[in-house]
């Protein structure tokens, strides 16, 4: 058999982790029918098929896992070996993708790159917007996003956000039509805009703390999002109760356009972290994006 060509390696390997034609062939800034024809020829070479097609859906085989297992792990650390070959260069450079919520990406993220991409022109930040726990190693992405409290044990994690806590809130409009509620028990008598998580399929519990004491009560609404961004507008256009990260709602509580109940049931969670696997070297592109993002208080 002819030795494969590493670029075509690296296709496999992007459409087997993406689980996409399409999402692979933009990460590589091919067409869709160009990785195609190019995995068609690998499995041709090999003489096995590596990947499972259907109209939905594209899986590795057994033999498709067992290649991504054996080469996946060697090639990220050809790229990482590649990228810190830039520190020979004047300037800086490289690429760097992280998976991040929209919500983390417009408030954290987005006005600490805007100056960072400015200052390393050469460095390139390709966001992969994931409102689910990504499995980074799995998809070859960087570094991703998550609270300090659900971070795995075998990632280093980097502090990017202070400790914030969610708020209760609605339009002025709602009020007019219901009271407040008292107790977060009360929230079940009430029309509230729920959030789905993409992982795990289920609607978010909304989690409360006082004196000790912990709640999750599960709501009812006629309105439900996998993203938080579309709860604020709903909760804006009066459509019920929403339960958002308090700073975004709160530039709509001072102008009034919101109002917040059950504020000291409401309990502060650890900030956002930049969290990533161990590597045995960082490209000096990523180590200057984590200490342009740590969080200093």
């Amino acid at each position: 058999m002819p030795r494969s060509n590493i670029n075509d390696l690296l296709a496999f390997v992007a459409v087997a982790n993406e689980r996409s034609f399409t999402r692979a062939a933009a990460r590589l800034d091919v067409s869709p029918s160009a990785i195609s024809h190019t995995i068609r020829g690998l499995e041709e070479r090999l003489g096995v098929r590596l990947l499972s097609r259907t109209t939905r859906n594209v899986s590795p085989t057994e033999a498709g896992e067992r290649l991504l297992r054996s080469v996946g792990p060697h090639l990220s650390e050809i790229e990482t070996e590649l990228e810190a070959l830039s520190e020979l260069r004047d300037t800086p450079a490289g690429s760097i993708r992280i998976a991040s919520s929209d919500y983390v990406a417009d408030t954290i993220l987005r006005p600490r790159l805007v100056p960072f991409l400015r200052r390393y022109p050469d460095i390139t930040v390709e966001l992969v917007i994931d409102n689910g726990f990504t499995n980074i190693v799995e998809r070859q992405i960087d570094a991703g996003i998550r609270l300090g409290e659900s971070l795995g044990k075998d990632m280093i994690a980097v502090r990017i956000g202070p400790d914030w806590r969610f708020a209760v809130v609605a339009a002025p409009s709602y009020f007019e039509r219901r009271s407040a509620p008292q107790a977060p028990q009360e929230l079940t008598n009430h029309s509230c805009i729920n959030i789905r998580l993409p992982t795990a399929g289920h609607l978010y519990a909304w989690e409360f703390a006082k004196d000790g004491r912990k709640l999750e009560v599960r709501v009812e609404g006629q309105f439900i999002c996998n993203s938080v961004l579309p709860v604020m507008g709903a909760a804006l256009d009066g459509l019920g109760l929403a339960y958002v990260p308090y700073h975004l709602a709160e530039p709509y509580l001072a102008d009034g356009s919101l109002i917040e109940t059950l504020a000291d049931w409401c309990p502060y969670f650890q900030g956002y972290h930049l969290y990533y696997p161990h590597r045995r070297q960082a490209s000096p592109a990523f180590s200057l994006l984590v200490e342009a993002l740590r969080y200093r208080g």
